[in-house]
């Protein structure tokens, strides 16, 4: 049966999507490369898909196809981002003086879609020194550990990586 919000050739490309994320994945988790592994592992990633699509489970937040090959290099960011604030929580841990200031403030969210936000969201919880509290509508509210994490926070820097993903579309 297919969503009625959406037309069978998005359908189709997030089915095709879904195998090939399921084949990758499954491919690297098993290692093997001989006939029988392969078909079985084919036969089991269809099966899946197949499911999903039954199930009518398959849709653009689920499985974002639509943020194309803008997410790997935002995934490359956040990990440099994520790099820096360790070694930056590191620092003020090991610091005898302990430099943590807590603070929670609030930001007003530019994300149009439930995606942005939960995205952003996951991006600020995952950059240690800094986590989600509460997420609504219009605002997020945010813990950091020092006064440079906030600053970073309101640069507004990573808002706008989370909103240059669904961008162009």
């Amino acid at each position: 049966m297919i969503n009625s919000n959406w037309g069978g050739a998005t359908l189709l490309r997030h089915s095709i999507s879904l195998f090939f994320i399921l084949g990758g994945t499954w491919l690297l988790l098993s290692g093997h490369m001989e006939a029988l592994p392969l078909i079985l592992g084919a036969i089991s990633c269809t099966f899946v898909v197949y499911l999903t699509r039954r199930m009518d489970i398959i849709d653009g937040e689920s499985h974002p196809t639509h943020l194309g090959f803008r997410l790997p290099s935002y995934w490359a960011w956040l990990g440099w981002e994520i790099c820096k604030a360790n070694f930056d929580v590191a620092c003020r841990i090991l610091d005898p003086k302990l430099p943590i200031e807590p603070r929670l403030f609030e930001l007003e969210l530019r994300q149009s879609s439930d995606l942005e936000k939960v995205i952003y969201a996951n991006s600020i919880t995952l950059t240690p020194g800094t986590i989600t509290t509460n997420i609504d509508k219009e605002h997020i509210q945010i813990h950091a550990l020092s006064v440079e994490a906030e600053r970073e926070m309101r640069s507004g820097k990573m808002a706008a990586k989370v909103a240059a993903l669904e961008t162009s579309q």
